[in-house]
Protein backbone atom coordinates (compact mmCIF):
# COMPACT_ATOMS: atom_id res chain seq x y z
CA UNK A 1 0.00 0.00 0.00
CA UNK A 2 2.85 2.14 0.69
CA UNK A 3 4.18 1.62 -2.37
CA UNK A 4 1.42 3.23 -4.02
CA UNK A 5 0.78 5.90 -2.51
CA UNK A 6 4.88 6.99 -3.07
CA UNK A 7 4.22 6.46 -6.76
CA UNK A 8 0.64 8.02 -6.82
CA UNK A 9 2.86 11.19 -5.40
CA UNK A 10 5.65 10.58 -8.18
CA UNK A 11 2.73 11.00 -10.48
CA UNK A 12 1.50 14.15 -9.51
CA UNK A 13 4.66 15.93 -9.03
CA UNK A 14 5.46 15.40 -12.47
CA UNK A 15 2.07 16.52 -13.88
CA UNK A 16 2.22 19.38 -11.37
CA UNK A 17 3.99 22.16 -13.84
CA UNK A 18 1.71 21.44 -16.27
CA UNK A 19 -1.66 22.51 -14.45
CA UNK A 20 0.25 25.52 -13.77
CA UNK A 21 1.82 27.09 -16.81
CA UNK A 22 -1.12 29.06 -18.82
CA UNK A 23 -1.71 30.46 -22.27
CA UNK A 24 -4.23 33.31 -21.52
CA UNK A 25 -7.09 35.35 -23.96
CA UNK A 26 -5.84 39.27 -23.66
CA UNK A 27 -9.09 41.32 -24.60
CA UNK A 28 -7.56 44.66 -25.81
CA UNK A 29 -8.13 47.25 -23.72
CA UNK A 30 -5.50 50.25 -22.59
CA UNK A 31 -6.94 51.11 -19.56
CA UNK A 32 -6.24 47.35 -18.30
CA UNK A 33 -3.23 46.72 -16.36
CA UNK A 34 -2.03 42.78 -17.36
CA UNK A 35 -0.20 41.17 -15.00
CA UNK A 36 2.68 38.49 -16.12
CA UNK A 37 4.34 35.70 -14.45
CA UNK A 38 7.30 34.98 -15.85
CA UNK A 39 9.96 32.40 -15.23
CA UNK A 40 14.02 32.94 -15.45
CA UNK A 41 15.33 30.86 -17.98
CA UNK A 42 11.61 30.97 -19.98
CA UNK A 43 10.33 33.03 -22.65
CA UNK A 44 6.56 34.52 -22.04
CA UNK A 45 5.08 35.67 -25.54
CA UNK A 46 2.57 38.38 -26.13
CA UNK A 47 0.92 37.92 -29.55
CA UNK A 48 -1.14 41.43 -30.28
CA UNK A 49 -3.33 41.46 -33.30
CA UNK A 50 -1.61 43.85 -35.10
CA UNK A 51 2.12 44.46 -35.56
CA UNK A 52 3.88 46.12 -33.02
CA UNK A 53 5.69 50.15 -33.31
CA UNK A 54 7.92 49.99 -30.22
CA UNK A 55 8.01 48.83 -26.53
CA UNK A 56 9.05 50.32 -23.32
CA UNK A 57 10.38 48.66 -20.50
CA UNK A 58 10.92 49.80 -16.98
CA UNK A 59 14.24 47.70 -15.77
CA UNK A 60 17.18 46.01 -17.63
CA UNK A 61 16.33 43.18 -15.69
CA UNK A 62 14.30 42.14 -18.35
CA UNK A 63 14.85 41.27 -21.97
CA UNK A 64 12.50 42.16 -24.15
CA UNK A 65 12.33 42.02 -27.81
CA UNK A 66 9.63 42.09 -30.82
CA UNK A 67 8.99 41.47 -34.30
CA UNK A 68 6.53 41.82 -36.58
CA UNK A 69 3.08 41.63 -33.93
CA UNK A 70 5.05 39.34 -31.11
CA UNK A 71 6.71 40.56 -27.66
CA UNK A 72 9.24 38.41 -25.97
CA UNK A 73 9.92 38.43 -22.65
CA UNK A 74 12.71 36.73 -20.54
CA UNK A 75 13.67 37.90 -16.77
CA UNK A 76 17.24 38.16 -16.47
CA UNK A 77 17.59 38.65 -12.74
CA UNK A 78 15.34 37.52 -9.82
CA UNK A 79 13.39 39.59 -6.97
CA UNK A 80 13.21 42.08 -9.92
CA UNK A 81 9.52 43.29 -11.13
CA UNK A 82 8.73 46.38 -13.65
CA UNK A 83 6.31 47.61 -15.70
CA UNK A 84 6.24 47.04 -19.57
CA UNK A 85 3.98 48.97 -22.84
CA UNK A 86 3.58 47.90 -26.25
CA UNK A 87 2.31 50.04 -28.42
CA UNK A 88 0.85 49.29 -32.04
CA UNK A 89 -0.95 51.36 -34.89
CA UNK A 90 -3.83 51.67 -32.83
CA UNK A 91 -3.69 51.12 -28.81
CA UNK A 92 -1.37 51.02 -26.20
CA UNK A 93 -1.35 48.11 -23.77
CA UNK A 94 0.18 47.83 -20.16
CA UNK A 95 1.66 44.97 -18.30
CA UNK A 96 3.09 44.17 -15.05
CA UNK A 97 6.02 42.44 -15.57
CA UNK A 98 5.88 40.30 -11.54
CA UNK A 99 9.03 39.16 -10.54
CA UNK A 100 11.07 35.88 -11.68
CA UNK A 101 9.18 32.94 -10.06
CA UNK A 102 8.35 29.16 -10.08
CA UNK A 103 8.34 27.82 -13.65
CA UNK A 104 4.52 25.51 -12.91
CA UNK A 105 3.39 29.33 -11.94
CA UNK A 106 4.40 31.80 -15.03
CA UNK A 107 2.04 32.68 -18.03
CA UNK A 108 3.64 31.00 -20.78
CA UNK A 109 1.66 33.21 -23.56
CA UNK A 110 -1.14 35.97 -24.02
CA UNK A 111 -2.91 35.66 -27.01
CA UNK A 112 -5.39 38.54 -28.21
CA UNK A 113 -8.29 38.15 -30.49
CA UNK A 114 -8.22 38.98 -33.84
CA UNK A 115 -9.42 41.97 -34.95
CA UNK A 116 -12.83 42.69 -36.80
CA UNK A 117 -12.85 42.98 -40.71
CA UNK A 118 -12.88 45.98 -42.33
CA UNK A 119 -16.31 47.68 -43.07
CA UNK A 120 -17.67 47.85 -46.41
CA UNK A 121 -16.96 50.94 -48.42
CA UNK A 122 -19.90 53.78 -47.38
CA UNK A 123 -19.68 55.01 -51.08
CA UNK A 124 -17.97 54.07 -54.50
CA UNK A 125 -16.91 57.49 -54.81
CA UNK A 126 -15.31 57.87 -51.56
CA UNK A 127 -11.08 58.00 -51.99
CA UNK A 128 -9.65 55.72 -50.42
CA UNK A 129 -6.68 56.84 -48.20
CA UNK A 130 -3.17 55.37 -49.39
CA UNK A 131 -2.28 52.12 -47.54
CA UNK A 132 -0.69 52.60 -44.23
CA UNK A 133 2.82 51.14 -43.90
CA UNK A 134 3.89 50.72 -39.77
CA UNK A 135 7.01 51.11 -39.00
CA UNK A 136 7.24 47.57 -37.36
CA UNK A 137 5.95 46.11 -40.89
CA UNK A 138 9.05 48.48 -43.00
CA UNK A 139 12.00 47.83 -40.66
CA UNK A 140 12.02 44.27 -41.27
CA UNK A 141 13.54 45.09 -44.35
CA UNK A 142 15.68 47.83 -43.28
CA UNK A 143 19.48 48.55 -42.93
CA UNK A 144 21.38 48.94 -40.10
CA UNK A 145 22.93 52.47 -39.32
CA UNK A 146 26.62 52.18 -38.38
CA UNK A 147 28.59 54.66 -36.15
CA UNK A 148 31.19 56.99 -37.39
CA UNK A 149 33.73 58.98 -35.09
CA UNK A 150 34.62 57.91 -31.26
CA UNK A 151 31.94 57.32 -28.70
CA UNK A 152 32.05 60.50 -26.34
CA UNK A 153 31.39 60.51 -22.08
CA UNK A 154 28.69 58.22 -21.09
CA UNK A 155 27.53 60.14 -18.67
CA UNK A 156 25.03 62.14 -21.06
CA UNK A 157 21.72 61.87 -22.48
CA UNK A 158 22.97 59.57 -25.87
CA UNK A 159 20.66 58.50 -29.18
CA UNK A 160 22.16 55.40 -30.77
CA UNK A 161 20.49 55.28 -33.99
CA UNK A 162 19.70 51.42 -34.83
CA UNK A 163 18.25 50.90 -38.21
CA UNK A 164 16.41 52.99 -41.34
CA UNK A 165 14.56 52.24 -44.40
CA UNK A 166 13.04 54.30 -47.49
CA UNK A 167 9.32 53.74 -48.38
CA UNK A 168 7.09 55.93 -50.71
CA UNK A 169 8.64 59.18 -49.81
CA UNK A 170 9.12 58.47 -46.13
CA UNK A 171 12.21 57.34 -43.94
CA UNK A 172 11.87 55.55 -40.99
CA UNK A 173 14.28 55.18 -38.22
CA UNK A 174 14.78 53.20 -35.09
CA UNK A 175 16.76 54.72 -32.43
CA UNK A 176 17.96 53.96 -28.76
CA UNK A 177 17.63 56.64 -26.15
CA UNK A 178 20.12 55.96 -22.95
CA UNK A 179 19.88 58.00 -20.34
CA UNK A 180 23.41 57.92 -18.64
CA UNK A 181 23.31 60.64 -16.05
CA UNK A 182 22.50 60.79 -12.52
CA UNK A 183 19.66 62.27 -13.00
CA UNK A 184 15.99 61.72 -14.79
CA UNK A 185 15.43 62.10 -17.91
CA UNK A 186 12.12 62.59 -20.48
CA UNK A 187 11.81 61.79 -23.92
CA UNK A 188 9.76 62.93 -27.21
CA UNK A 189 9.29 62.67 -30.57
CA UNK A 190 12.61 64.68 -31.97
CA UNK A 191 12.41 67.72 -34.45
CA UNK A 192 14.26 66.68 -37.42
CA UNK A 193 15.99 69.00 -39.86
CA UNK A 194 18.21 68.81 -43.06
CA UNK A 195 21.58 70.36 -43.30
CA UNK A 196 21.46 72.79 -46.33
CA UNK A 197 24.31 72.33 -48.64
CA UNK A 198 26.19 69.85 -45.72
CA UNK A 199 30.20 69.73 -46.38
CA UNK A 200 32.40 67.56 -44.39
CA UNK A 201 36.69 67.26 -44.84
CA UNK A 202 35.57 63.28 -46.83
CA UNK A 203 33.25 62.34 -48.86
CA UNK A 204 29.61 61.90 -47.42
CA UNK A 205 28.96 59.81 -50.08
CA UNK A 206 31.26 57.07 -48.28
CA UNK A 207 29.04 57.96 -45.31
CA UNK A 208 26.35 57.05 -46.12
CA UNK A 209 23.86 54.95 -43.76
CA UNK A 210 26.51 56.49 -41.01
CA UNK A 211 25.29 58.30 -37.45
CA UNK A 212 27.78 60.73 -37.23
CA UNK A 213 29.48 61.01 -33.36
CA UNK A 214 28.95 64.72 -31.74
CA UNK A 215 32.35 65.44 -32.40
CA UNK A 216 31.94 64.86 -36.15
CA UNK A 217 28.89 66.14 -36.57
CA UNK A 218 29.92 69.57 -35.51
CA UNK A 219 32.99 69.62 -38.05
CA UNK A 220 30.29 69.54 -41.21
CA UNK A 221 29.83 72.73 -42.25
CA UNK A 222 26.68 73.88 -43.47
CA UNK A 223 24.18 76.72 -44.76
CA UNK A 224 21.74 76.41 -42.42
CA UNK A 225 18.80 73.85 -42.21
CA UNK A 226 15.37 73.34 -43.00
CA UNK A 227 12.54 71.67 -41.04
CA UNK A 228 11.68 68.62 -42.10
CA UNK A 229 7.90 67.11 -41.58
CA UNK A 230 7.16 64.21 -39.02
CA UNK A 231 5.02 61.92 -41.15
CA UNK A 232 3.81 59.21 -38.22
CA UNK A 233 4.41 59.51 -34.58
CA UNK A 234 2.64 59.91 -31.89
CA UNK A 235 4.05 62.42 -29.17
CA UNK A 236 4.18 60.67 -26.00
CA UNK A 237 7.05 61.09 -23.30
CA UNK A 238 8.58 58.18 -21.49
CA UNK A 239 10.70 59.46 -18.62
CA UNK A 240 13.91 57.28 -18.01
CA UNK A 241 15.48 57.30 -14.87
CA UNK A 242 19.39 56.97 -14.41
CA UNK A 243 20.34 53.63 -16.22
CA UNK A 244 17.38 52.74 -18.54
CA UNK A 245 16.81 52.82 -22.26
CA UNK A 246 13.72 53.11 -24.60
CA UNK A 247 13.49 52.49 -28.32
CA UNK A 248 11.49 54.48 -30.22
CA UNK A 249 10.58 54.74 -34.26
CA UNK A 250 9.97 57.87 -35.72
CA UNK A 251 8.99 58.60 -39.51
CA UNK A 252 9.89 61.48 -41.82
CA UNK A 253 9.09 62.89 -45.18
CA UNK A 254 11.99 63.19 -47.47
CA UNK A 255 12.80 66.60 -48.97
CA UNK A 256 11.22 66.19 -52.83
CA UNK A 257 14.64 67.66 -54.08
CA UNK A 258 17.80 65.23 -53.73
CA UNK A 259 20.75 66.21 -55.06
CA UNK A 260 23.62 64.66 -53.46
CA UNK A 261 24.39 63.34 -49.84
CA UNK A 262 21.51 64.29 -47.10
CA UNK A 263 22.41 64.94 -43.78
CA UNK A 264 19.59 64.97 -41.02
CA UNK A 265 19.80 66.13 -37.62
CA UNK A 266 17.23 64.94 -34.73
CA UNK A 267 16.90 67.07 -32.07
CA UNK A 268 15.22 65.84 -28.41
CA UNK A 269 14.29 67.34 -25.58
CA UNK A 270 17.80 68.82 -24.12
CA UNK A 271 19.06 66.58 -21.03
CA UNK A 272 20.41 67.38 -17.67
CA UNK A 273 24.04 67.74 -19.81
CA UNK A 274 22.69 69.46 -22.46
CA UNK A 275 21.64 69.34 -26.21
CA UNK A 276 20.62 65.62 -27.26
CA UNK A 277 21.09 65.49 -31.01
CA UNK A 278 21.80 62.63 -33.31
CA UNK A 279 22.81 63.29 -37.15
CA UNK A 280 22.32 60.77 -40.13
CA UNK A 281 24.47 60.79 -43.33
CA UNK A 282 21.90 59.93 -46.24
Amino acid sequence: MKRIWIICLVVAALSWPAWGQKIELQKPDRREIVHVQTALNHLTVLEMNEPVSTVAVGSPAFKVEWRENKVFIQPTEENVATNLFVWTASARFNYELEAAGPIPQMDFAFDQPPLDPPAAKASANRVDAPNGVSPADVLIGSRPVRQYGSTPNKQRVAVYLRDSFEHDGQLFIRYTVENGTKRAYTTGVPRVVALSAPRYRESLYSLSNFQLSPKEAERVKNNGATPVEIATGETRGARLDPGQEISEVVAIKLPQSRSGPTVLRLIFPAGPEGPVTATLVL
